[in-house]
């Protein structure tokens, strides 16, 4: 979960002011989907304070196992999670004050009816929000090939492997379609810097067995022992800067009364 623990790292600022901006906050009872280990239950958690409660949901128990074991070693009461696909909880699990979800849309095979689903949870006056990336290899001055290589072939990895890469900017047009109208929209981009080199040789690190089954790349190509190393040299060299993934973010309230 190394990779994942450094993602939240990255993201984690910014997924916390969209749930902001969305009005999650102090005793809300709120659905993480998608909750995997765990990382943006925790973060909701710290939002909604010791009188809300988080319920993380996820299919992989494998993940769910490293999420209560941090919410226990950090002895959180108020955090439980639940195996399940998060699309057909029912009525069993009540009704939320909040839905949200953090790189979860983006590996539905229909994301407006995902969050059509997980609306029915979601008591009136209450909010939906998710954080989503729009993944493609960026931008860079001056030009940096080996990072846009390494870009490329986590974009076509994940874009083989059935991901849609451009979730971030179907983020509203998702929301039109799931009948959650005119959401609020945030975007906002990571800079990649010698000092900041994203996440690349981690993703590439976890992705690489599923790169070379798909033939995006193979071992040798990315030549993963030097990596960092060769990623680094690059920039500092270039004395240039990157601009990768697109995060977004959208939130819709529901209205007070269900149509």
């Amino acid at each position: 979960h190394e990779r994942l623990e450094r993602q939240a790292d990255a993201f984690d600022p910014l997924t916390e002011r969209i749930f902001r901006q969305a009005g999650i906050q102090p005793g809300m009872k709120v659905l993480d989907v998608g909750c995997g280990a765990g990382d943006v239950s925790l973060l909701v958690q710290r939002l909604v304070g010791r009188d809300g409660s988080v319920l993380g949901v996820d299919r992989q128990a494998a993940s769910l196992e490293t999420a209560q074991s941090r919410a226990t070693r950090m002895r959180i009461k108020n955090i439980s999670f639940l195996e399940s696909d998060f699309r057909y909880l029912d009525e069993r699990h009540g009704f939320f004050d909040a839905v949200v979800g953090r790189l979860v849309l983006m590996y539905q095979t229909d994301p407006a009816d995902a969050v059509r689903l997980v609306a029915q949870r979601v008591r009136p006056g209450g909010v939906i929000a998710f954080h989503e990336l729009a993944a493609t290899t960026g931008m860079a001055h001056p030009p940096l090939p080996l990072r846009e290589k390494v870009a490329r072939w986590v974009t076509e990895t994940l874009r083989r492997s059935g991901a849609e890469t451009l979730m971030g900017i179907r983020l509203y047009s998702t929301f039109e379609a799931a009948g959650l109208q005119s959401p609020e929209i945030l975007a906002e981009a990571i800079v990649d810097e010698p000092s900041n080199p994203f996440l690349w040789v981690p993703m590439v690190s976890v992705l690489l067995p599923k790169m070379v089954e798909l033939g995006v790349t193979t071992e040798a190509e990315v030549g993963i022992g030097t990596l960092d190393v060769r990623l680094e040299q690059e920039f500092i060299d270039a004395k240039g800067i990157a601009v990768p993934y697109i995060s977004f973010g959208a939130w819709a309230v529901l209205p007070d009364e269900l149509a």
